[in-house]
């Protein structure tokens, strides 16, 4: 399997045609679509092109997001925006907020981010929120891109997150079009015969760590990295497969 990061894409704004800047940035690489290809991108060019930011000048903190800001000194602003993006808090501690998100994950912060956001020319503080439907995000943009190229595509859409177990953040996907977020291996035989009883892959998972990695996390610009050899079929899916749900979590 291999995973080129594509160059030279430019910093996408609102309205942006995100397929097509794609097709440059895959020409750019010499890279010409087949079948099976999957195609990862970065959420938040994904929240730029579909215009999720939020300037903090017009956000007015309730009196639970003021609760929740100071013990960690936060903006009370973002809180609020953290806030309207959640379903629950599931854990405030040392200024770190964890929450459900209203898509079904639980992340820090509702994965709003301040990093690497303007507002394209308009005064203000800004934010950025995930998608707000990042499948119909990941199945719009393969749409596109298959239009163009006349191939069977893949389309992650992936952001970074923490681990409650370990340092570091990784890539996961947060989006899915046309790929099998889940593989279940229950039922094949092991090299010795064994019957496999358990094992289910977060595929999305293990490539998004895997493009992630290409990407970068501060100022390289590489938000776009195709894969090609996957080594199990495309198929239909939704990032749904792999949200565990509350009946089945041990630690909620």
């Amino acid at each position: 399997m291999t995973l080129t990061a594509l160059p030279g894409l430019p910093l996408v704004r609102s309205g942006d045609d995100l397929a097509g800047l794609i097709q440059t940035g895959l020409q750019a690489a010499g890279l010409e679509l087949e079948d099976g290809d999957v195609l990862v991108v970065a959420q938040k060019v994904v929240s730029k092109v579909e215009g999720r930011t939020v300037n903090l000048a017009e956000v007015t903190p309730s009196g639970r997001a003021r609760e929740l800001a100071r013990p960690g000194e936060k903006d009370p602003r973002v809180v609020e925006v953290i806030l309207r993006e959640s379903r629950r808090v599931v854990r405030a501690e040392r200024g770190v907020l964890i929450v459900e998100h209203r898509l079904g994950f639980v992340c820090a912060n509702a994965g709003v981010d301040h990093s690497n956001v303007s507002g394209e020319g308009e005064a203000g503080e800004w934010v950025l929120l995930l998608p707000e439907d990042p499948d119909g995000s990941a199945r719009s943009l393969r749409q596109g891109l298959e239009s163009r190229s006349g191939k069977l595509l893949g389309v992650l859409i992936i952001d970074s997150h923490g681990r409650a177990w370990r340092m570091g953040t990784v890539g996961v996907a947060i989006g899915v079009s046309g790929f099998p977020a889940l593989v279940d291996l229950r039922g094949r035989p092991d090299l010795y015969g064994y019957r496999l009883r358990i094992t289910q892959v977060g595929l999305a998972d293990e490539i998004a760590a895997a493009a992630s990695a290409l990407m970068g996390q501060a100022d390289e610009r590489r938000p776009v990295v195709h894969v090609r050899g996957l080594p199990y079929p495309l198929r239909e899916g939704s990032v749904v497969e792999l949200i565990r749900p509350a009946s089945e979590d041990l630690f909620r």
